[in-house]
Parts: structure tokens; C-alpha cells; sequence
């Protein structure tokens, strides 16, 4: 086994009955301190009438949380909320959530905490192959979204040098790629597809540049085929999702063998899948919202948190990497309030993506839904880069024939000019409905 692709190789490759026995022990040692300190865990608690649940796999009656329900604590209890575990002062670290789908939520870390984080982010970095002999470049502006904060520092502990990109133009943030001779860059995947436009323009050759590898986050991108191939033909990198939340730490990744989804850390976070109907299990194959309870954050914990990601949540088997970590399959497959029935058909963000993303030579698009005769409708704007210019019309035809065949749908394609369209750092917002948008990502 090389030991390479692994934080802690002996935790990472328990037996499922062994990982199992680790989540039960680390869960009571969790829930001693939080249901004896924490206001709001105690009280949802007390209110379901179940005091003391010390079992993995007994949660029916554990009460589900909220993203909703953590937002109105925070507004009756200002300006955090209840749901802390310790004194203020006991509290290092200010973020926030990126607000791409509501009111933003402030979420605050204790050393302890925030460490867990920095470790997390050292299972994601191993995992990748990435080793001290790297060099880090994160394309990220470092405002009080979470986002990036925790890999930047998690890579000196590693002992990887890392680069930071805040305050930088797309330009200077490639130039110091080059310069510094980063082997690894960490953005979302619509930037690195921002970043290899800005190269084309500046006929930079991206193919030929030190990244090795590429890591990504805050939407499904890294995970759709196409989007994935895309992203590593034009970086000549291979190309890794990673999943996280604000609230609830970074809790997925993809491994150096990349088995069609991204691991779950369940050394850290115990995971599930419900029908967000019912509430009920998912059952086996079916898609469902992905529950976690993070067992490393006890200064803010999550206890069934409700992600709103709808994902295929695999069953345990061992991974040729040598975990046993469930596997999400397909990733982050969509937000569960993102589908959209398009003349009665059932469609997701990542599902047009995934067509579109196949066409090489769009630059960018966004789609609008919109109601005409009492059905929904969508339309797509679609920019093309300089190459595909004079093959404007025929890239709309094929374009259209190729959502046609793979959603079951008519959708108009409208060409538009160059940069008419927004680029994106953070999570995109590609979908437009009826005069608002619609979040894209995780």
C-alpha cells in the first residue's frame, strides 16, 4: 500500500466493522459534551424526548436540522445563535455561508474545531497523491465564505508551500502559476474553465503549464464527465471533486482512483440518505438528500443535518485505494430545490451542464427558465470562443440536437456575443428563473 495517498493510513483503512465502532465512539464522546453544554442541541433533544441516543445506526427518533432552522436560532438568539458549545471567547475563527441561496449563516470555530477542518483538508490533499514536494496555488478571494480558507492552511502542516491568489486578476493569478511553478490548483471548476479562456486569450498554453492536479469545489462540475474531461484536457492535469459545506466542514473527496464518486470522510462524519418527501430512508440505487452529523466540530455541531444535496449514496464496499468509505456516486447530483419541470420533464442543473460542456467550443453559457402558454420553458445563451466564432450557427443547431436527444426536450439556443455572459470565482449562477436565480453547486 503506498502510504503516499493517505493522511493517516491506519484510521483510513479500518475494516467496516472497525470504522463502524470508531463512529459509535467518537458519536458518545460527542454527544456527552454537546447535549450537557450546547442550548439548541439540548433543547431539540429534549423536546423530541430523546435525551440520550448513543447509537449509530438508531436515529429515528433524533430530529433532523436545518439550514432554515439554524438561520431563525441565529435571528432569536443574535448574533450567533444557541448553537455553541462553549463560551465566545473559546471561538477563533468568523465564517459565513455564500449566501448563493438565501440569508447568509455566520458559523463560528473553536482551535479545536478549525483543526479538524485543517485535517479533513489533509485527507482530501493525500488522497489526491499530492506529497511536500508540491506547490499549492488557490485561486480564491478569501472574503468571509469559508470556501478556501481551511486547504490554504491545512498545506503548511502537510508541508506543501501554498499560494494564495485574493487580490489577483485572472491574469496575474496565471502568471504567478507560471513564476512560482504551482503543481496544484484549487478554485471551482467554473473558474479553472475561466482561467484556460483568459489563457486562450492571452495564448497561453495551458497543456503546457507545472499543474499536475487540479481540486475543486463549491458546485457539481468536477464531477460531470464531460466537465471533468474538459477541465483536464485543457490544465493537462488530472482533475479531483471535493465536497464540503460551510455548517458542516469538508466532508467529501475523490481518491487517485477515482471510482465514479467522491468518498465520504466517515471517520469524521456519519452520512445518510433520505427521501426528501417522506423523510424516510432512500431506498437502495435511488437518489435521495444527503443527512450528515459531523463528529469532529463539537463547537458548532450538526447533529442529521440536512443538507439539501441530492445525491446516490453507494453501498460500503472496499475501494481499490484501500478505504471503505461510502462513495456518493456521481457526486453532488443537485441541490433538491434546483430541478425544474420543463414541459413535464424532469430536469437538473448538472443535466444540461453535462450536454453543454461537451461542446469544446462554449466559452460560457446561463439558461433562463420562463412560463409561456402555462409551461415552462427554457432557453439557453451560449458564448462561443474566438475559434468557434465564424461557426456560430452551426454549433446552435448541433447544440440544440444534442439537448434534444439527451433531455427529451426542445430547447431554443440563443448565441450571444462575446463576454456577454458572467464569469464566475465562487459558485455560479447559471439559471435563471422567472427574474431570479437559482443557486448552482453545493
Amino acid at each position: 500500500m503506498n502510504h503516499d495517498f493517505f493522511f493517516d493510513p491506519q484510521l483510513e483503512t479500518l475494516s467496516r466493522s472497525e470504522l463502524e465502532k470508531h463512529q459509535r465512539s467518537r458519536l458518545t464522546e460527542m454527544l456527552e459534551v454537546v447535549l450537557e453544554k450546547n442550548h439548541f442541541y439540548r433543547r431539540k433533544f429534549q423536546e423530541a424526548g430523546c435525551k440520550e441516543i448513543y447509537q449509530v445506526g438508531d436515529w429515528q427518533r433524533v430530529p433532523f436540522t436545518t439550514k432554515a432552522e439554524l438561520i431563525a436560532d441565529a435571528e432569536s438568539h443574535p448574533p450567533y445563535g444557541s448553537n455553541l458549545t462553549y463560551p465566545l471567547e473559546k471561538y477563533v475563527r468568523l465564517h459565513q455561508t455564500s449566501g448563493t441561496s438565501g440569508k447568509p449563516l455566520v458559523v463560528l470555530d473553536t482551535i479545536e474545531s478549525w483543526e479538524s477542518w485543517k485535517e479533513c483538508w489533509g485527507l482530501i490533499f493525500r488522497a489526491a497523491g499530492i506529497t511536500p514536494v508540491d506547490r499549492v496555488f488557490v485561486a480564491f478571494s478569501f472574503g468571509p465564505f469559508v470556501g478556501f480558507w481551511a486547504a490554504f492552511e491545512a498545506g503548511p502542516a502537510l508541508g506543501l508551500r501554498v499560494m494564495t491568489g485574493g487580490g489577483q486578476s485572472s491574469l496575474q493569478r496565471l502568471e504567478a502559476i507560471y513564476k512560482h511553478q504551482a503543481t496544484v490548483l484549487v478554485c471551482t471548476p467554473s473558474y479553472a474553465l475561466h482561467l484556460a479562456e483568459v489563457a486562450r486569450e492571452q495564448e497561453i498554453d495551458l497543456s503546457a503549464s507545472p499543474i499536475r492536479i487540479t481540486i475543486h469545489a463549491g458546485e457539481p462540475g468536477a464531477s460531470i464527465p464531460s466537465t471533468k474531461q474538459r477541465i483536464q484536457e485543457i490544465w493537462g492535469a488530472k482533475c479531483f471533486d471535493h465536497i464540503g459545506a460551510s455548517e458542516v466542514g469538508p466532508y467529501g473527496f475523490e481518491c487517485h482512483c477515482q471510482p465514479g464518486g467522491v468518498h465520504i470522510n466517515e471517520l469524521d462524519f456519519i452520512c445518510e440518505s433520505i427521501n426528501p418527501s417522506t423523510l424516510e430512508p432512500a431506498k437502495p440505487g435511488e437518489a435521495g438528500e444527503l443527512v450528515l452529523t459531523s463528529l469532529n466540530r463539537w463547537g458548532f455541531p450538526v447533529i442529521r443535518y440536512r443538507t439539501g444535496d441530492l445525491v446516490r449514496l453507494g453501498q460500503p464496499k472496499p475501494c481499490a485505494c484501500g478505504r471503505e468509505f461510502r462513495t456518493l456516486l456521481g457526486g453532488i447530483l443537485a441541490r433538491t430545490d434546483d430541478m425544474m419541470i420543463i414541459r413535464g420533464v424532469n430536469v437538473y442543473p448538472s443535466a444540461v451542464e453535462a450536454v453543454v460542456r461537451g461542446f469544446k467550443e462554449v466559452a460560457e453559457f446561463e439558461a433562463e427558465v420562463f412560463t409561456h402558454q402555462g409551461m415552462e420553458e427554457m432557453r439557453l445563451r451560449v458564448e462561443v470562443n474566438t475559434r468557434a466564432r465564424p461557426h456560430c450557427e452551426s454549433i446552435q443547431t448541433k447544440l440544440q440536437e444534442e439537448l434534444r436527444n439527451r433531455l427529451g426536450l426542445r430547447i431554443e439556443v440563443e448565441m450571444v456575443a462575446p463576454r456577454t455572459l458572467p464569469r464566475y470565482e465562487l459558485k455560479a449562477r447559471r439559471f435563471k428563473r422567472q427574474g431570479r436565480l437559482d443557486s448552482e453547486g453545493g
